[in-house]
């Protein structure tokens, strides 16, 4: 028999997946990185504190995707949309071992803004799940797609001989497209358009910033 959560046990529950989201080392991935048959070409240093800087922009867009998908499932009122909220998180714990990965190969680390990019992603994601679970899901799909945009052009700035980093982000470019069908299949809303402009900005916002600091 499956035990249903208390409000305050799934709020103990959450405080300890931000924790270790925020303050633990790399989790452990479920697939083996994609960058594992690439050679290291990256040897300028230059280069590399570029890639660098692409890199903590997606470790922390991963950190934020923990917190956004952790809060609305937090919220969510049906049962079988919390589950989907829940397995997204632990895929999306793939791309942050990855690129954490990266992160130490390059001799680099995450962005020290983490614990502002997660808390603001979950305060995020529980609102929407409040709203209703119809915008929930909405705010996931146009999540993805801002996501997948994001992604393309990180691609495009790559060094063109560094494929370990191009394994890692088409990868992760091939996930987040099949997260945003799967919330378009589950009944997303579409959001307004002031919403969908307001995340670009935010989005903009902390592009900016992980990639300095």
């Amino acid at each position: 028999m499956q035990r249903t959560l208390s409000p305050i046990d799934q709020l103990i529950a959450g405080a300890d997946r931000a924790l270790r989201t925020v303050f633990s080392g790399a989790p452990v991935p479920a697939r083996e990185n994609p960058a594992a048959s690439h050679p290291e070409t990256v040897r300028d240093e230059r280069a590399r504190q570029h890639v660098a800087g692409l890199m903590r922009v997606n470790h922390a867009g991963e950190v934020a995707a923990q917190g956004l998908y952790q809060g609305q499932a937090a919220t969510a009122r049906l049962e079988e949309v919390r589950e989907a909220m829940e397995i997204a998180a632990d895929e999306e714990n793939d791309h942050l071992a990855w690129c954490q990965d990266r992160l130490a190969e390059l001799g680099s680390r995450p962005s020290l803004l983490n614990p502002i990019w997660y808390a603001g992603a979950f305060a995020i994601g529980a609102t929407a799940g409040l709203v209703g679970d119809r915008w929930s899901l909405g705010f996931v799909a146009e999540t993805e797609r801002q996501v997948v945009r994001h992604l393309e052009q990180h691609l495009a700035r790559l060094p063109e001989q560094d494929e370990r980093s191009r394994a890692i982000l088409q990868q992760m470019k091939s996930d987040e497209q099949r997260h945003g069908a799967d919330a378009e299949e589950a009944g997303a809303a579409a959001l307004p358009a002031p919403v969908r402009g307001l995340m670009g900005v935010v989005a903009k916002v902390m592009t900016r910033g992980a990639y300095r600091f």
